[in-house]
């Protein structure tokens, strides 16, 4: 992966009304009621790029609080930008790294997470960064609601088949899985892309769980 510093990214995002400063002292439901102002379900996004996902989902969702989260500044910084275009009530996001997302949120506090085409960690090695391992999907059981789903699509078979091989020993459940997303119609169903999504085009192999 190659990113573009940009200058002045880290500023932008320290002072955006968009983004949660206090990530980290975050630790309980009531936190994000208050930062909402309401109690609707929570949809998290890990590794959203530049948003284009999330802003469409909130748009669409006006009942549904959203929340991006992306490690890097500049890439942040286009999301931001897009809210200050379009700005919406019930979306956020957080600048940090998906490691500490059980530190944020409270158990049973999100109805939703959605992983759009995340970064593979090819090595071995590296299997524990990958987003939909074991290690952080125990994660991701804490913080989901008995009955909450997690949405994954990518374009990388060898992150697909890991994923689906991860699910058994996490003591997850695989409710729907399709190998050809844009040729399946039930689970084109509702489909919003991301910008890597529509640039790699519809020939590209796109799995969804």
């Amino acid at each position: 992966m190659r990113l573009r510093n940009i200058t002045g990214s880290r500023e932008v995002i320290a002072e955006s009304p968009y983004v949660v400063q206090e990530a980290v002292q975050l630790k309980c439901a009531s936190s994000w009621n208050r930062i909402f102002g309401n109690e609707n379900p929570i949809h998290i996004e890990i590794g959203m790029g530049k948003g284009q996902f999330i802003h469409t989902m909130a748009k669409g969702h006006p009942q549904v609080n959203y929340v991006g989260i992306e490690k890097y500044s500049s890439v942040l910084l286009r999301a931001v930008q897009k809210m200050e275009e379009e700005e919406l009530s019930n979306l956020k996001f957080l600048r940090m790294d998906a490691e500490i997302v059980g530190e944020v949120f409270g158990p049973g506090e999100v109805d939703r997470i959605y992983l759009n085409f995340s970064d593979p960690w090819p090595k071995d090695r590296h299997a524990r960064r990958r987003l939909p391992s074991r290690e952080f999907l125990a994660r991701y059981s804490r913080i989901l609601r008995q009955g909450g789903k997690l949405e994954f699509k990518t374009d990388n078979r060898e992150l697909f088949d890991f994923a689906l091989e991860e699910l058994g020993p996490a003591g997850w459940t695989l409710e729907a899985c399709t190998y050809d997303l844009h040729g399946d119609p039930e689970m084109m169903a509702g489909n919003v892309t991301t910008e890597y999504e529509e640039k790699i085009g519809r020939a590209s192999c796109r799995e969804r769980v």
